[in-house]
C-alpha cells in the first residue's frame, strides 16, 4: 500500500491526501519514495532556513538529545538562555523579553495576551493577514474563508486593508489595545507595504497609546536580508512574533516584548511545556551561528535581486514582489495551481497561495547554480501551463 494510501485511512483530511511522500532531504534537494529528486524552493514554508539535515544542525541536535531532552520549563537550560540573548542582541534593545512556543500561531496567541494586559481588548489586523489557525490567532486573521466555519472568534476586531494609511487612522483609537501587522502578507501571496507604512503605523500607535505588534513568522530569521523584516523602516515594534526558519526545521516559536511600556507576562500567567525546549533551542542556536559566520543576509539580498531579474523576463509573469528569498511570483493569468502542479512533475516544489500567484520561500543556503536551475525548471513548467 502507498503512503498516501495508508495516510487517507489514518489521517484527518484537513490537509487532502498530498501528491508525493517525501523520505530523504539534503540541502536544497528533497527525494520521494519512488526516488525522484527534486528542487526544494518551498522550503518546509519559509521553516527549514539551512535547507534539509544541514550538518550545523544535526550536530547540535545530535550532540544535545545525547545530553539532555526535554526538562519543562520549571528548570532553566543553557541552549534556551543563549537562544534568548542572540534574540535579545538582535532586537537591538536591552529591554527586550523572550516567551518561547512551538509555532507562531502560539506566538501570536502570547501577542493577543500580552495586548489584554493593557487593560484594553480592541484589536486593529489587516484585511489579507494570516497569523495562524488557532480560535485567537484566527480570529485576528483577516481572511475569511478560514475564519467563517469557526465563528464567533475573539469580539474586539477590526480589519482594514493592509497598506492603507487613512482606514488605519480610523480603526485606532483609545480604545486599542494591539494593531498586529506581517511584515509582508506571505500568506496572502507575499504582499508587500508601501515605503514608509510601517513607520507611520508606528507613529499612529504611539499617538493613541496602542501596542504595535510585527509578525514576523515567515519574514524571520534572515529570509528577507534583514533579520526580521521591518528593519529598513527604521522602527521599533512593541512585540515581534517569530516561528518557522528560528528552530531551522524544528518547532520552535517565540514571541519578543520590546521597551520598558509594553507589558509583560508575570509568573503563571502564561506558558507552554514544550516551548522553548532544549533540542529545538540548539537547533536555532546553530542556525543564528551559521547564518552570521557566513554572512547569509547579503547573500539572500543578491539571491532575490538574481531572481526577480530573471523571473520578470519570462513571458506570462507579471511582476515579482517580495524581498531576498521570500518572494511572491505574480501570473498574468490565474493558473498559480496548474502551474505548482506542473512544477511538481518537472521535479519543483513551490506553493500557489493564491489562483494568481506562486510563492517561493528555499532555504538560504542556496547556490547560484540552484537559482538557475529553479529559474530553467519554473520557465519551462510555465510554458507547459500557457502553452497546453
Amino acid at each position: 500500500m502507498k503512503t498516501q494510501e495508508r495516510w487517507h485511512s489514518a489521517m484527518q483530511n484537513n490537509y487532502g491526501v498530498p501528491g508525493i511522500t517525501l523520505v530523504k532531504g539534503q540541502g536544497v534537494e528533497v527525494w520521494d519514495e519512488d526516488g525522484k529528486r527534486y528542487l526544494d524552493f518551498l522550503g518546509g514554508i519559509a521553516t527549514n532556513i539551512l535547507g534539509h539535515a544541514h550538518p550545523a544542525i544535526v550536530k547540535a541536535v545530535s550532540t544535545q538529545i545525547a545530553e539532555l531532552s526535554h526538562i519543562s520549563n520549571l528548570y532553566a537550560h543553557t541552549p534556551g538562555v543563549e537562544l534568548a540573548e542572540k534574540l535579545q542582541d538582535l532586537t537591538n534593545n536591552p529591554s527586550a523579553r523572550i516567551f518561547f512556543c512551538n509555532s507562531g500561531a502560539e506566538a501570536n496567541e502570547a501577542a493577543i495576551k500580552i495586548s489584554r494586559l493593557s487593560g484594553r481588548t480592541e484589536i486593529v489586523a489587516a484585511l489579507g493577514g494570516f497569523h495562524g489557525r488557532t480560535t485567537g490567532a484566527l480570529s485576528i486573521t483577516g481572511q475569511e474563508g478560514k475564519r467563517t466555519p469557526f465563528e464567533p472568534l475573539l469580539p474586539g476586531v477590526k480589519f482594514i486593508p493592509y497598506g492603507d494609511l487613512g482606514a488605519m487612522r480610523r480603526a485606532v483609537s483609545k480604545k486599542t489595545a494591539l494593531v498586529i501587522l506581517e511584515a509582508i502578507q506571505g500568506e496572502n501571496g507575499v504582499v508587500v507595504p508601501p515605503v514608509g507604512y510601517l513607520r507611520e503605523v508606528r507613529e499612529i500607535c504611539d499617538a493613541k497609546g496602542a501596542l504595535f505588534a510585527i509578525d514576523a513568522v515567515q519574514t524571520g530569521m534572515g529570509r528577507t536580508g534583514e533579520w526580521f523584516g521591518f528593519e529598513s523602516e527604521g522602527i521599533v515594534p512593541d512585540i515581534i512574533t517569530l516561528a518557522k526558519g528560528l528552530g531551522g526545521g524544528l518547532p520552535l516559536g517565540a514571541m519578543i516584548t520590546v521597551g520598558e511600556k509594553t507589558p509583560a507576562f508575570k509568573p503563571g500567567e502564561h506558558g507552554s511545556t514544550f516551548g522553548g525546549n532544549p533540542i529545538s533551542c540548539a537547533a536555532a542556536n546553530a542556525a543564528l551561528d551559521f547564518i552570521v559566520k557566513k554572512d547569509l543576509l547579503q547573500k539572500v539580498s543578491d539571491a532575490g535581486e538574481f531572481l526577480k531579474e530573471e523571473l520578470e523576463k519570462l513571458p506570462g509573469v507579471l511582476e515579482v514582489r517580495g524581498r531576498g528569498l521570500l518572494l511572491g511570483i505574480v501570473l498574468e493569468s490565474n493558473v498559480a495551481g496548474e502551474l505548482a502542479a506542473k512544477a511538481t512533475s518537472n521535479g519543483l516544489l513551490l506553493n500557489a497561495p493564491n489562483k494568481g500567484v506562486i510563492r517561493i520561500a528555499p532555504a538560504l543556503i542556496v547556490t547560484k547554480s540552484q537559482l538557475k536551475e529553479f529559474v530553467k525548471i519554473f520557465s519551462k513548467s510555465l510554458s507547459e501551463v500557457l502553452n497546453g
